[in-house]
């Protein structure tokens, strides 16, 4: 649970900094990953884009409060969503878990 917390201060860390980045063709955008992209990667990876997640609904929904008993019932409900629903975007899974 404490690596997904560093993962998602470190993720937004990096969001905000590559906002100052220059336009390329490696930009990319939250809606274009469905639930699959996430699913397909494994240990690490996949527990960054969790935590992404997580700290990008956490970011717009103006707060910085949040409960680690929650994220974890949360991330997974996410993963059985996307389980379930892998064409789905992974953005709107999770914003789904989180309601």
């Amino acid at each position: 649970m404490r690596s997904i917390l560093i993962s998602t201060v470190a993720c937004l860390t990096l969001a905000c900094g590559e906002a100052a980045l220059a336009q390329n063709e490696r930009n990319r955008t939250i809606e274009q990953y469905a639930c699959k992209d996430v699913m397909r990667d494994s240990g690490a990876n996949r527990d960054v884009a969790i935590a992404f997640l997580h700290g990008y609904l956490l970011g717009k929904s103006g707060s910085s409060s949040f409960s680690l008993d929650a994220i974890q019932r949360q991330t997974d409900a996410f993963i059985e969503r996307c389980l379930d629903n892998p064409a789905e975007k992974a953005v709107d899974a999770m914003t789904a878990v989180k309601r």
